[in-house]
């Protein structure tokens, strides 16, 4: 793949209306076209489809059937991949399947992550097609698999007829349509027991040809993140320092909720912030908050993470200053706090230096942060051993049930469905998903108030769930040509 600054022309993208249908919309995105697109739609495009993959991601870690993963998708699609001219919803499919190649080829966490997003995607958009779409998908890639004969059925009817009744299904018939393929390509039929094997062949009924392409697809998928990798790593990533490669680098972990750069309507006093940090505060904000109050001082990154969620929260400038300034003077003069702290406060609000209003950090910027010896800043869920996370969770009286459902979503990296779990135990209802942990917060007020805005001591309402403003990106033109 290669990138290069083109001219002034710009594609019309489609709507998203619907996943299935003919002529087949799939692709195995062996190569990209030429096609002229703005850094703004380059930088939009990705995100849309990094939605739909967060989405699909949250789904399977909850547990849903492959039948509710299929609505989900279809759901996803339409609501994040919709553009004004549903003609042209393939190229805004390839833009953004490629641009995101390019973000997650970068590491191995990130292509077994995206290998396994997109393989999902894929899975419940060739689900969705018509039979007749699929041969012709298949015919189009030229996957050497076909039917098996008359002849052929019938020498393993029966064996077919004992594998169908093991799973509560129908006896195959004449009229049923089997594929013959090696057995190595449907790892998870064969392991599931679902298929009948037959000297290094499955048999695969075509209500499982699913498994089929989607193992064709993760395979080349696999490969083609391997060789994208050594690309950016040798070319694209130097070649776009400037322009492209702040943009891909940061889509990894990009925050895709609501923006909390702005503090919340609602003013929370110093007078609240106990109460609130018992009863709202997510995990990583309680840990630093009574550490911050037991040892009367934190370091840097402990200072920034809790400091700019407080901001969020509502509380003020002058409230800020008093606050920190209350817990550091117990171990330094108030002179040497003002000269060596306050500036860094001010700061975050706007108020010094470029005076640029900072944003509270999103679970992502914490879970990949890395704290060192002496630092409480961090994801819980990511950052402590297990015996202290577990200590931590049986501290709030969470019951031996729910500890163990929160570890095993840490065992398998699931943090935040891990901080999820923890939301919805403590409170006692279902969480929107959690993403930030001003999102948490907000959460916890409506739920303790049944959906209302809290009053704070002072009488001010704590503000209502932000909406996502519009991303500003520089305009330009961008040329993706074929490989």
């Amino acid at each position: 793949m290669e990138f290069k600054v083109a001219g002034s022309k710009r594609t019309s993208f489609g709507d998203a209306t619907d996943v299935g249908g003919a002529p087949s919309r799939l692709s195995f995105y062996s190569n990209s076209s030429d096609v002229d697109v703005s850094l703004e739609d380059f930088e939009q495009f990705a995100m849309d489809r990094l939605r739909v993959l967060k989405g699909i991601e949250e789904g399977r870690t909850r547990g849903r059937k492959a039948e509710e993963i299929d609505a989900l998708v279809v759901d996803l699609w339409r609501k994040h991949m919709r553009t004004p001219n549903a003609a042209d919803i393939t190229t805004k499919d390839m833009i953004s399947h490629f641009v995101l190649r390019l973000a997650y080829c970068r590491t191995e966490e990130l292509r077994r992550w995206f290998l396994a997003m997109e393989s999902a995607l894929f899975r419940a958009r060739f689900r969705a097609e018509s039979p007749e779409s699929q041969r012709k998908f298949m015919e189009d890639q030229k996957l050497p698999y076909k039917a098996i004969s008359s002849t052929e059925f019938e020498s393993v009817k029966e064996k077919l007829g004992q594998v169908a009744r093991s799973l509560n299904q129908p006896v195959p018939t004449a009229d049923n349509i089997f594929y013959k393929v090696p057995f190595e390509e449907v790892p998870e039929l064969v392991s599931a027991r679902r298929v009948y094997l037959q000297r290094g062949f499955a048999f695969v009924p075509r209500d499982q040809l699913a498994s089929i392409v989607v193992g064709q697809f993760r395979a080349r998928l696999s490969k083609a993140l391997a060789l994208t990798n050594r690309l950016w790593t040798s070319t694209i990533a130097v070649e776009e320092k400037d322009r492209l490669t702040p943009i891909v680098e940061a889509l990894s972990m990009r925050y895709l909720g609501a923006d909390y750069s702005q503090p919340s309507k609602g003013v929370v006093g110093l007078q609240d912030l106990d109460n609130l940090a018992k009863k709202s505060f997510p995990l990583c904000m309680r840990h630093l908050f009574f550490n911050l109050r037991r040892e009367h001082h934190l370091k840097f990154g402990g200072r920034q993470q809790l400091g700019l969620f407080l901001k969020g929260v509502g509380l003020k400038l002058e409230d800020a200053l008093n606050f920190w300034r209350s817990e550091f003077t117990v171990k330094m003069t108030t002179e040497k706090f003002d000269k060596e702290y306050g500036y860094s406060i001010r700061h975050n609000f706007g108020k010094e230096g470029k005076r640029v209003d900072y944003t509270p950090y999103s679970c992502m910027k914490i879970i990949t942060s890395t704290p060192g010896v002496g630092d409480h800043h961090g994801c819980p869920y990511r950052h402590f051993s297990q015996e202290n996370l577990r200590s931590v969770l049986e501290d709030q009286q969470l019951s031996s049930r729910t500890v163990d459902a929160v570890m095993e979503k840490v065992r398998n990296r699931h943090y935040q469905l891990a901080c999820a779990t923890t939301f919805e135990a403590i409170h006692g209802c279902p969480s929107d998903g959690i993403n930030h942990p001003n999102q948490y917060f907000e959460q916890s007020r409506r739920a303790l108030q049944g959906g209302q805005s809290e009053s704070t001591s002072n009488g001010q309402q704590l503000g209502p769930v932000h909406n996502e403003p519009p991303h500003p990106v520089e305009r330009a033109t961008l040329l993706i040509p074929g490989p």
